[in-house]
């Protein structure tokens, strides 16, 4: 680590402490050639995940997007809001755990399927018939057989 008195690349760390939210490592470190101290941060970096999108633009991801999905599709439904909260924790990591630097509109709107239909069969279709651009009502209906099926098999 370079001193900011002098910048010297020999220094050694004399104390470390954990944040109270654990989610940095402080550092009070001695430069060996000027004998100053100075404090360093070590912290977490969230990588910046692009989303593609079905034109091919690319666009940050914002999992309030997700978030503002699913309680569109769950609204007036009898899901609880830490549920939805859970799901979208649940959505967010295996967007992260995907460990690449982009990600697909569609695969996104696949996690959240699985998590609506874990959830309300309802909301499950009203975000399905967006994500998956239902044409006519025959479509919507065999999606609605599919969840039928499911349900009968439980």
């Amino acid at each position: 680590m370079k001193c900011p008195y002098c910048d010297s690349l020999e220094s050694k760390v004399v104390d470390s402490r954990v944040s109270e939210d654990c989610s940095a490592i402080r550092r009070r470190r001695e430069c060996l050639n000027c004998n100053k101290r100075y404090t360093t941060y070590e912290r977490i970096e969230i990588i910046s995940i692009r989303v593609i999108k079905n034109n091919q633009e690319r666009q940050t991801f914002d999992i309030s997007k997700v978030k503002n999905g699913i309680l569109k599709a769950c609204e007036k439904r009898p899901v609880s809001t830490e549920s939805i909260n859970e799901a979208v924790d649940r959505i967010e990591k295996k967007i992260y755990a995907n460990a690449s630097d982009e990600i697909s509109s569609k695969l996104i709107g696949e996690y959240v399927m699985e998590e609506l239909k874990k959830l309300d069969n309802v909301a499950y279709v009203r975000f399905a018939s967006v994500h998956k651009q239902f044409k006519d009502i025959s479509t919507f209906y065999d999606e609605l057989g599919k969840i039928m099926y499911e349900e009968d098999k439980k």
